[in-house]
């Protein structure tokens, strides 16, 4: 009879573990502490668009367009270029590509923020974003102006 209690015990045993096992696998985790995501879940190289208006004093606002490329390390900084069009003539005709420096900081409910330093403006610019798709999109928006950004994953 004590056998035969063992083999049930086993089998619940290994059954456990194997679910276990399984289950560990087929959850998004983006790092060790058990988040969902993390500044690990943004690196790599991330293609962007950006569209909106600048917010100027008084009542005038600008077209804004542009595009960048972002270079996430994983640990928190970022490094871009972009080329920059404010009401159709470029902040940069003799230089097309401008780089930018920044940090990021990426919540475990996948949402965060960046600070970019660009010669594009006086002052950092300060973005809110949430992290879709597993980390391979980004939604940007800046806080001081009416200009979003969707950043894709280079593959």
């Amino acid at each position: 009879m004590k056998s035969y209690l063992s083999a049930p015990s086993s089998f619940v045993t290994l059954l456990i573990v194997l679910v276990g096992f399984l289950g560990s696998g087929t959850e998004a985790r983006a790092d060790s502490n058990g988040g969902r995501c993390s500044n690990r879940t943004v690196s790599g190289d991330y293609g962007a668009s950006v569209e909106g208006v600048l917010i100027i004093p008084g009542p005038s606002q600008l077209p804004f367009r542009g595009v960048t490329m972002n270079h996430f390390d994983g640990r928190g900084n970022v490094t871009s270029v972009e080329h920059i069009v404010v009401n159709g003539v470029p902040l940069n005709p003799t230089t097309p590509w401008t780089p930018a420096t920044g940090t990021y900081t990426v919540n475990p409910d996948c949402t965060g923020t960046m600070i970019k330093e660009t010669p594009n403006s006086s002052v950092p610019l300060v973005l809110s974003f949430v992290v879709v798709r597993r980390g391979t999109e980004i939604h940007v928006v800046n806080d001081a102006h009416a200009l979003l950004s969707v950043f894709i994953k280079v593959d």
